[in-house]
């Protein structure tokens, strides 16, 4: 079953974006360290494929009262517009009474007889697998006497992939056909379907076999953050986490834990931070003009992304004065980290023209370890063009 790409959305992935081979690439210069130990980045991402995705969980949540019980404690509408439940799968996260992000999550409506082996309507929840316990208990807590039902669901009654393809032409269905549910990735352009598969089965997709690697590459390079090494548990705000403009909020639905300090925050606030894709290079080498996923083609003892000790201070390069941000998590020569628009970025905030500190020759520096063993290494924030877009949106 082909096609995979939206005619509306151009897909981002290009080659502009990916070194074309492993032997020509321009070799990002990484510096050794002592006693470090790291798995060699994937290779180039295919431009379409089927990944399993083994680091996302299900559980669900079933019974009379699911839906309502649900909209009471989740960013987005459970409802439609008429007041019935919704039908379509969608993004979304759980907020602690502060408004801190603890679980960002898709749910999936299903309907008794729809080959999800729980009795009763309800609907499925995906969501980081290391913490899907966590997850369940605090549903749990918020029950009381409502009529629900939650249970974890395990890998051989249903599992997570990511499906794309940047060269088709026509849409992969977005309906349950009793063995699987799929829904269009609503985060960010050109990434492509997840899929839940109904049983201890891959999907019958006609896309080649591809890895959870390459899926978090093509999320990286789009800036789309996902679980709780990237959504910093009860730490990050759903607004500084880009939700909102992932479509994982409705600003116009009824009460929801943690609401008060969200909707503050969109109607009263500036939200001067944001996840972002960011490149890492060497000290002595000049910054990238545009991002990039460079392949590691030298020794697997080099340095990587992923070695980068994850909340690390990005401070100036040269300069002294407040953090630019927070470096979050990454692979091969490029992450995500949390980064101040107006000083790492060109993006100027609303009523923040003379606050802006940003210059296009300013540089950012990553350093972390002892002083005697202190590693350093530069970094860049890039804006991708669909969260430009979105911020320019929200301004208006």
């Amino acid at each position: 079953m082909r096609g995979l790409a939206n005619r509306a959305l151009v897909a981002p992935w290009s080659h502009s974006l990916v070194c074309p081979s492993c032997s020509s690439c321009l070799l990002f210069q990484r510096r050794q360290f002592a006693n470090s130990s790291s798995t060699a980045p994937p290779s180039r991402p295919p431009h379409s494929g089927l990944a399993a995705l083994p680091s996302r969980a299900l559980l669900s949540v079933s019974g009379p009262d699911a839906a309502k019980f649900l909209q009471g404690i989740i960013t987005a509408n459970v409802s439609r517009s008429d007041g019935l439940p919704r039908t379509d799968a969608f993004y979304t996260g759980f907020l602690n009474a502060t408004g801190r992000v603890l679980h960002d999550v898709f749910i999936y409506p299903f309907q008794g007889g729809s080959g999800v082996a729980v009795e009763g309507d309800g609907f499925l929840i995906e969501a980081d697998a290391a913490q899907v316990s966590r997850l369940a208990k605090y549903i749990k807590r918020y029950r009381l006497r409502a009529k629900v039902a939650v249970r974890n669901i395990a890998p051989d009654e249903a599992t997570v992939w990511q499906a794309w393809d940047d060269a088709a032409a026509s849409e992969l269905s977005p309906t349950a056909n009793g063995s699987r549910m799929v829904m269009k990735d609503p985060r960010a352009p050109g990434l492509g379907y997840r899929i839940l598969q109904l049983n201890n089965k891959s999907p019958e997709v006609d896309l080649e076999t591809s890895t959870e690697d390459a899926y978090t590459i093509r999320r990286y390079l789009q800036g789309v953050a996902e679980g709780q090494d990237e959504i910093l548990q009860e730490q990050a705000l759903p607004l500084e986490s880009n939700m909102e403009l992932m479509n994982g909020i409705d600003f116009h639905k009824g009460c929801y834990v943690g609401q008060e300090l969200t909707i503050r925050t969109k109607h009263r606030g500036v939200v001067r931070k944001r996840i972002l894709p960011c490149m890492v290079y060497e000290r002595d080498k000049a910054a990238p003009p545009a991002l990039m996923y460079e392949p590691d083609c030298d020794s697997p003892e080099s340095l990587t992304a992923d070695m980068i000790p994850g909340e690390t201070s990005i401070g100036r390069f040269g300069k002294r004065g407040r953090s630019a941000g927070k470096w979050l998590r990454g692979v091969g020569n490029i992450g995500l980290g949390l980064c101040r628009l107006e000083i790492m970025t060109d993006v100027v905030l609303p009523g923040e023209q003379a606050a802006a500190t940003h210059t296009p020759n300013d540089e950012f520096v990553l350093e972390w370890g002892e002083e005697e063993s202190k590693s350093s290494v530069k970094v860049k924030a890039f804006v991708p063009e669909w969260l430009r877009w979105g911020l320019g949106e929200a301004q208006r």
